[in-house]
């Protein structure tokens, strides 16, 4: 059928005129339509400047301001996730904190005695050996009948070993004799032993008891070190072994360590203190624990506000080998807070009265995604043995037990417990103290995990404690106020007080200062927006629809033009194929096909005049002029055969 005149027509136009925009042919061509309507400036500048160099300068200009932008964007969108610190002082009543309070020595040593009577035999044989250290060859030889069968090839085992220069060669303790030592070697001191001492060197060797030839020998440059160190890996083996009540029962009562008790200028007792059992430490006391529900609290600052208690130490019967000095430990802590003594305890001096002035702040940080802390521990796979609020150091300690349970199959004495475990000793686990060693080794190179796994806690309470000490009691006074403590203390006591074996200690607030240490996010989306319309419409005069436009006109239209002609391409080839199969020349209109002739050009309305004005003319023809006129339209007598009646002049008829 024949093409209607209209639409031969549009055909024509589209096959002549040069399609612009997004179904340009090419990629330079959309380029150069973008440039030419886009509002950025810059980009219009590029196409419409004169002159190589003023164009150099307009291209330079722009790629700077892209640049510009690029890196503005990058750095406001680094920094969103930042906070900013805010700190409030506020003057009002305060909690008061949990103070928990032990004897440096554990137990009784004359309440344990029975138990330590072999380790300590050792102890004392080995000072005799090596230092020439002797109490008097009577109470040695009277130490030999107590010995029992329990632990003796433990310390044949694991015995003190002293070396002679750097060679492996070393005196055994327990058989005087010398043998080579096998082993890498580690220094527990963190000082570099001197040749010249090095005849002093003592320490020990731990085997592994599967395989006998590896082994880890462990050395000291201090003989008291070593000594210590030693006693106390023994110490922890035997305390393993011992029930919790006789070991309760061994250490300090409440009536044994408090002598007296002050707060808030009234009289306090044992009543206000709870005990807990330290494995390291005995039998702690925690005054103001919020066991029962209720938390003191204070409304005036000052040393007479506080808590005073004076402390009975009895320094006679302490544990010679195990603990070299004297006095008590303190730990200030919020009462969902786990005291760790042996970590952050502070000891107090006896025959001194120590005064511990607190600040309080609490500090809150924001969680994800603005920093790695956990609001409640409850995210980190790590079980929590304390029962007490998540802290990083409950999550470490909890970790290297939960190892120790997994790699030497008991616990470490030190630690809670794990559900279904039980702690170390050597009968049942030959192997836990090479095991452990080995294992600590590892967790203070962070080789566990532990480091990595626990996170700090984003809220916490903190003390900060400054202590200063005075002489107590002064001179004048001792002998007074012993002989009423002595007194008060009751008739347990057949002798009059001796200075060194009290401690007086005082906790309270310097003021009522409570720091409260915040963060809070630095940027909000309004704010993070607002940036990224500041850095474009200062460096490219740019909006929300320009931005559309880029990506309209630099993603989708341009990826549309690569996949037609791509598409094109395709077709042409699989045309020329079929043709060469079948022997046909290819045809005219293939060879001249254009982008205009594609199919999204779909647009079937007329053409316009203004389109008909832009096509191009035909080869060779001259251009067009405007015809002259036909001058003879302009006589008008030609129109009418004859005047009309009414022109005519009057008095003319």
């Amino acid at each position: 059928g024949a093409m209607a005149p209209g639409k031969k027509i549009t055909a024509r136009i589209k096959k002549t005129l040069p399609v612009r925009g997004p179904q340009a042919p090419t990629l330079s061509e959309l380029m150069r339509w973008y440039c030419l309507n886009t509002n950025t400036h810059g980009c219009r500048r590029i196409v419409v400047s004169r002159g190589r160099l003023r164009r150099f300068i307009w291209i330079l200009l722009t790629l700077s301001a892209v640049g510009l932008i690029l890196w503005q964007c990058a750095e406001l969108l680094l920094n969103y996730y930042s906070a900013s610190v805010s700190v409030t002082v506020q003057f009002q009543k305060l909690p008061f904190p949990a103070v928990t309070i032990c004897n440096i020595n554990p137990y009784k040593y004359s309440s344990m005695k029975e138990y330590l009577s072999e380790l300590d035999k050792e102890t004392k044989k080995a000072l005799e050996t090596f230092y020439g250290f002797s109490e008097g060859k009577s109470k040695v030889r009277r130490s030999v009948d107590e010995r029992n069968s329990t632990g003796s090839d433990f310390f044949k085992q694991i015995p003190l070993l002293k070396f002679e220069d750097f060679s492996k060669t070393a005196t055994d303790l327990h058989s005087g004799q010398k043998r080579k030592i096998e082993g890498s070697v580690f220094h527990k001191d963190s000082s570099i032993v001197n040749s010249g001492d090095s005849n002093d060197i003592i320490g020990f060797q731990l085997c592994d008891a599967d395989n006998s030839s590896d082994c880890a020998l462990y050395t000291f440059s201090s003989g008291v070190n070593a000594i210590q160190e030693w006693y106390k890996l023994h110490y922890m083996n035997i305390m393993a072994q011992i029930p919790l009540e006789t070991k309760e029962q061994a250490s300090y009562s409440a009536d044994d360590l408090l002598l007296t008790c002050f707060f808030d200028g009234l009289s306090c007792d044992k009543r206000h203190f709870t005990r807990f059992h330290h494995p390291l430490h005995g039998n702690c006391y925690t005054f103001n624990s919020g066991e029962n529900g209720t938390v003191l609290s204070t409304s005036t600052g000052g040393s007479e506000y506080g808590l005073q208690v004076v402390l009975y130490i009895d320094e006679a019967d302490y544990n010679p080998f195990l603990v070299t000095s004297t006095g008590a430990k303190i730990v200030v802590h919020d009462q969902d807070e786990y005291p760790f003594i042996e970590d952050i305890g502070t000891e107090i001096e006896t025959a001194a009265a120590t005064s511990i002035g607190m600040h309080f702040t609490r500090s809150r940080k924001l969680s994800k995604p603005y920093s790695d802390c956990t609001e409640t521990g409850a995210d980190i796979p790590v079980e929590n043995l304390y029962n007490k609020s998540y802290s990083l150091q409950i999550c470490l300690h909890s970790c290297f037990q939960k190892a120790m349970v997994n790699s030497c199959g008991c616990a470490q004495y030190a630690q809670p417990l794990p559900p279904g475990a039980e702690y170390c000793n050597y009968k049942k686990n030959p192997n836990w103290m090479y095991c452990y060693y080995r294992l600590h080794e590892k967790f203070v190179k962070e080789q566990l995990g532990c480091q990595q796994i626990c996170k700090d806690a984003c809220s916490f309470k903190e003390w900060a404690l400054t202590t200063s000490i005075a002489q107590w009691p002064s001179a004048v006074s001792e002998d007074w106020m012993l002989r009423v403590l002595s007194w008060d203390k009751g008739q347990k006591l057949n002798k009059k007080l001796n200075k060194t074996d009290l401690a007086n200690l005082m906790v309270f607030y310097k003021d009522l200062n409570e720091r409260f240490i915040s963060e809070n996010p630095a940027n909000t989306l309004v704010i993070l927006l607002s940036n990224f319309g500041g850095q474009l419409g200062l460096w490219m005069s740019c909006s929300v629809v320009c931005v559309i436009e880029i990506v309209e006109v630099f993603f989708i239209d341009s990826l549309s033009i690569v996949l037609r002609r791509q598409w094109q391409k395709a077709k042409k080839w699989w045309n020329d194929r079929k043709r060469q199969r079948s022997g046909k020349p290819p045809q005219a209109a293939d060879l001249e096909r254009q982008g205009h002739d594609n199919p999204v050009c779909l647009d079937e309305d007329l053409p316009t005049f203004n389109t008909a004005l832009r096509l191009p003319l035909p080869q060779g023809s001259p251009l067009p002029r405007t015809p002259p006129p036909n001058y003879s339209t302009l006589r008008l007598e030609s129109a009418f055969s004859e005047q009309l009646p009414d022109t005519l002049e009057p008095g003319r008829h």
